[in-house]
């Protein structure tokens, strides 16, 4: 199918929130689609907060793209988190445009960086395609307050969302589940939705390559270590197999809640049985991917989750939270199965089902989860978006 300009170039400028050194999949996304962008041809620029206190500047190029930063500040419940204030950055934003002169804006949030990158675009006629890779529940541990409170911050962001992206010529977000979500509470009438796609390759096995035998089962978290990841939950269901089966647990990342699954783990009495590897290398990840018998995400707030489908590529059979768009990503005993959120009995039985299977049936339901993964490609994600950018109709673009 043809559309508008289709082998034209264009300048686009993807505002984002969260962006790296920042380690989460919003973050994780936004790089990707500047690296995949900048791949197809186009000139590429991201503009994102400064990682630290200072003055608004532009990066040394480290890429083929350009990444530009807004002056920040810091949250005291957050350990990387920053926010731009309004006042300091509608200047900086305004003078990006006028340097950048963008054919069009992609906002991966509807918070400060991505609402006044899309106010600015909207009052110069610029398209803007809006991405929502949040729900406002995320903020919930880091905000100070009571339950009730919190409800009416979540249903205020809600309304926020829907009043912002409601100004943008395409919506998306990366599930059809988080699409009907956004529908439901922000009142946003078409959210096209669009997996935030993964180099599937990438977690594969060289050709060649041998890896280190397994010494005992292996269940693998990779993610954030805060309160809605729930891996106390994990740690919890481990602690509940037989110790006859020596069901180990490695946990990769790192997050305000470390500490007290460290001492969770050293309480039951499987601080041996569980290891806190914080942050690691691209390479170190996918190895990782590789040697787990299975990989867990008890997460209840996931709109996608990167790092599930990460795995998935590495052939590992998975077990997931029946919550928000993991179950998306089960056919429930092909490539693994779901389980009650917060239940850690249950996820204990289903650890000790899969660490007991036969080793050919844990590779058959691996070899399901990288079958599964291919409609997730990240080159099938970057066409459907340069499609939205050259501005075919979001009813005319094929998911």
């Amino acid at each position: 199918m043809s559309y508008p300009a289709a082998t034209k170039p264009l300048t686009v400028l993807i505002a984002a929130d969260t962006y790296p050194p920042n380690i989460n999949g919003a973050a994780q996304f936004g790089y990707r689609l500047a690296k995949g962008m900048a791949a197809r041809g186009h000139n590429v620029h991201v503009l994102a907060p400064n990682p630290a206190n200072g003055r608004s500047y532009t990066e040394e190029p480290a890429g083929a793209w350009t990444v530009h930063r807004l002056r920040s500040h810091s949250v005291p419940t957050h350990d990387y988190w920053r926010i731009c204030l309004p006042w300091e950055i509608r200047r900086d934003i305004s003078m990006l445009f006028d340097r950048v002169q963008p054919d069009v804006v992609h906002i991966q949030c509807h918070y400060m960086v991505g609402e006044y990158t899309l106010y600015e675009a909207v009052k110069r006629g610029i398209r803007v395609i809006a991405t929502n890779h949040f729900m406002p529940e995320n903020l919930n541990p880091f905000l100070p307050f009571p339950e009730w409170f919190k409800r009416i911050v979540a249903k205020n962001s809600w309304r926020d969302m829907g009043r912002v992206m409601g100004k943008a010529d395409a919506v998306t977000t990366p599930t059809p589940l988080a699409a009907k979500a956004m529908h439901d509470h922000a009142f946003l009438r078409q959210v096209l939705p669009i997996s935030n796609g993964i180099d599937a390759a990438a977690y594969e096995p060289r050709p060649g390559e041998q890896l280190p035998q397994r010494e005992h089962p292996t269940v693998l978290f990779v993610g954030r270590l805060a309160e809605e990841k729930h891996v106390d939950v994990l740690i919890d269901a481990v602690a509940k197999t037989s110790a006859e089966l020596d069901v180990h647990l490695e946990v990769i990342g790192g997050g305000e809640v470390k500490r007290a699954l460290q001492a969770q783990a050293e309480r039951l009495g499987i601080g041996d049985r569980v290891k806190f590897l914080g942050l690691v290398s691209d390479e170190e990840l996918r190895l990782a991917y590789l040697r787990a018998d299975i990989f867990c995400q008890p997460g209840t707030a996931e709109l996608q989750s990167l790092v599930t489908l990460e795995a998935m590529s590495a052939s590992t059979p998975v077990l997931l939270a029946n919550a928000m768009a993991l179950p998306h990503l089960v056919a429930d005993g092909e490539n693994g199965y779901l389980f009650t959120p917060h239940d850690s009995d249950e996820l204990g039985r289903r650890i000790t089902e899969l660490v007991t299977l036969p080793d050919a049936d844990r590779e058959r339901m691996g070899k399901a989860s990288r079958s599964m993964v291919e409609r997730h490609s990240i080159e099938a994600t970057l066409a459907t978006f340069e499609r939205l950018y050259h501005g075919l109709p979001v009813d005319q673009v094929a998911i």
